[in-house]
C-alpha cells in the first residue's frame, strides 16, 4: 500500500472517519483474519471493532503497530498523506520501507538485523547471524541487502520512521506546545528496552558517519528531522505564548545537542548519568532558557493525559 494507491476519496482529511477508514483499509489488505489482525496490535477482536466503528479510540501504540504492520505511516493514518504537516517534520527519505517482492520477508529481515545490529553492534553482526534469526538462507539475504552498509543505512531509516511514527501518534492530539515539548523529551529518553536500541543504532551511525564521509547525507537528513521537529513545536509554543521570544532555532541546536551528550552518558553507563536525572535536567532547561524565567515554575509538570 503507497501514498498514490490510497483510495480515491481520501485526502489529507485528518477527522476521526478518515482514520478509521484508513486503518479499516490496512485491516482488509491483511491476508489473515480480523482477529489475527487484533492480535498483532495486542487487542482484542472486539476491541477492534469498537475502535473501527467509532466508540473507542485508537491508542499511540495501536496506531503505531497498525502502521508496522500495513507498511504504512502513521501520518497516512490520521493525515491522509506520508508528508502531511503535522506535529513532527517528516523524514527526507523513504517514509515508508521500500516496495520490494516479498515485502512482508523483508520486513522480517530489516526488523531481525536492526535488532542484531542494536545489541551486537553492527561489526560483530554476520549475515549467517541474520539468517538463522530469520530462518532464511543467507542468499535471501543478500537478496534484500545485497552489501553490508546496506544492513546500517537501512537499520537508521528503520530507525527514523519508528520515531517518526511514534512522535505522529504520541503528539498529534496535544494542542499546547509547552506539553508537547516535555512529551517529546520523555519520547526520547532511553528507558524502554526499544528506545535503548534506537540509541544504540544511533551511536553506531554516528561513530561510522564520523569515519567514512558516504554516510553522512542519510545521517545529516535523519537528524534534520529530528532538529527541525523540535525547532518547529518551539515556534508554536512562541506563536501560543507560552514560550519565551528568541532564536528557535538556536534552541533547538541547544536543545537537541543537551539530549545527545545527556543520551550518550545513559547509554554508556556513566556514574549519576540515569534516565530520571536525563529528565530532570532537561526538563530544567527547557524550563529556564525555553518557557522563560517568569513560567519556569510549571516546566517539569508531565502532561496527565498522555505521560506514561
Amino acid at each position: 500500500m503507497t501514498s498514490e494507491s490510497a483510495p480515491a476519496g481520501h485526502n489529507a482529511d485528518s477527522g476521526p472517519a478518515a482514520l478509521r477508514a484508513r486503518v479499516r483499509e490496512v485491516v482488509a489488505g491483511y491476508p489473515h483474519s480480523h482477529r489475527a489482525f487484533a492480535d498483532r496490535i495486542g487487542l482484542d477482536a472486539t476491541k477492534l471493532s469498537k475502535s473501527l466503528t467509532g466508540v473507542r479510540r485508537f491508542t499511540p501504540v495501536e496506531l503505531t503497530r497498525i502502521a508496522e504492520i500495513g507498511q504504512v505511516t502513521v501520518n497516512w493514518l490520521i493525515n491522509g498523506r506520508d508528508d502531511a504537516e503535522t506535529v513532527a517534520a517528516a523524514p527526507r527519505r523513504a517514509a515508508r520501507p521500500p516496495e520490494r517482492t516479498g515485502g512482508d520477508r523483508y520486513q522480517q529481515i530489516l526488523d531481525a538485523a536492526w535488532e542484531l545490529i542494536a545489541e551486537r553492534g553492527f561489526h560483530a553482526v554476520r549475515v549467517a547471524d541474520i539468517a538463522e534469526a530469520c530462518g532464511v538462507s543467507a542468499a535471501a539475504i543478500h537478496y534484500h541487502f545485497p552489501g553490508r552498509d546496506d544492513l546500517l543505512t537501512e537499520a537508521l531509516r528503520h530507525s527514523v520512521r519508528q520515531a517518526f511514527d511514534r512522535q505522529v501518534a504520541e503528539l498529534h492530539s496535544i494542542d499546547d506546545a509547552h506539553q508537547r515539548l516535555l512529551r517529546l523529551v520523555e519520547l526520547q529518553l532511553p528507558e524502554s528496552p526499544g528506545l535503548r536500541r534506537e540509541w544504540s543504532i544511533w551511536l553506531q551511525v554516528w561513530n561510522e558517519s564520523a569515519l567514512r564521509p558516504e554516510l553522512r547525507g542519510l545521517h545529516g537528513d535523519s537528524y534534520t528531522r529530528w532538529h527541525d521537529t523540535i525547532e518547529r513545536t518551539i515556534r508554536q509554543g512562541q506563536q501560543q505564548g507560552v514560550f519565551t521570544e528568541g532564536d528557535a532555532d538556536e534552541l533547538a541546536v541547544r536543545l537537541t545537542a543537551l539530549i545527545d551528550g545527556l543520551g550518550i552518558g545513559v547509554l554508556t553507563g556513566r556514574p549519576e548519568r540515569s534516565v530520571q536525572r536525563m529528565r530532570q535536567v532537561l526538563h530544567d532547561f527547557i524550563g529556564r532558557d525555553i518557557v522563560g524565567e517568569g513560567m519556569a515554575g510549571t516546566a517539569t509538570q508531565a502532561p496527565d493525559d498522555h505521560w506514561s
